[in-house]
């Protein structure tokens, strides 16, 4: 995410790259260890975006279901598995995905009860950008199309979003994409994307 966060700050936000150890615990765990420090280091301004990749955005919306801050401000989610991911579902009993993927990604799949499934629908201002493009047909052959690779278009979309839009773009890759920043800047300031000629 350090192309997209030099970026951000050339665009004139302040901004905090926060990573976590997404492969060793479970998405509750995250959400309840490392998004309250992201936050502390935002300081006390008056209103704190959240731009996020995939399983982050699932962390997010957890969080925030628990905790709702009054300076939370707009979120871009890139690529979110917000109705879970068919290639987790595929693939999730494989040996070795846990090891690679850790806890919480197995914990993306698509039935009722995975944790993208139950968190109900979203009640502050969401854009997200999904991508159409893939570099692993392997993958894409799990998943219904249009995708990116890791997750379709239409399970990147959830309830009570504010804008939704779709771009060529990869699942891995997708954040350094000039269209993409772009994209993110612009919902960030007037909450919502361009679409079509406004582009």
């Amino acid at each position: 995410m350090a192309k997209l966060a030099n970026r951000l700050l050339q665009e004139g936000f302040g901004v905090v790259n926060y990573g976590y150890p997404s492969t060793r615990l479970t998405i509750a765990e995250i959400a309840t260890e490392h998004v309250p420090k992201a936050i502390a280091q935002c300081g006390e301004h008056d209103t704190v975006d959240f731009v996020t990749h995939s399983l982050g955005g699932i962390v997010l919306r957890m969080y925030l279901n628990q905790t709702l801050p009054d300076n939370l401000g707009r979120v871009v989610m890139l690529g979110p598995p917000n109705k879970g991911s068919e290639v987790v579902d595929k693939l999730k009993n494989i040996p070795g995905f846990t090891l690679i993927n850790g806890p919480a990604g197995s914990e993306l799949g698509t039935g009722e009860d995975s944790v993208p499934n139950k968190l109900g629908p979203v009640t502050y201002p969401v854009g997200i950008i999904a991508g159409s493009s893939t570099f692993n047909p392997i993958l894409s052959q799990m998943l219904p199309n249009p995708d990116d690779g890791k997750v379709s278009v239409a399970n990147t979309k959830v309830e009570g979003m504010t804008d939704h839009i779709v771009l060529p773009v990869t699942h891995t890759f997708m954040m350094k994409n000039s269209i993409v920043m772009d994209q993110v800047i612009t919902f960030l300031k007037t909450g919502k994307f361009k679409h079509g000629s406004e582009r």
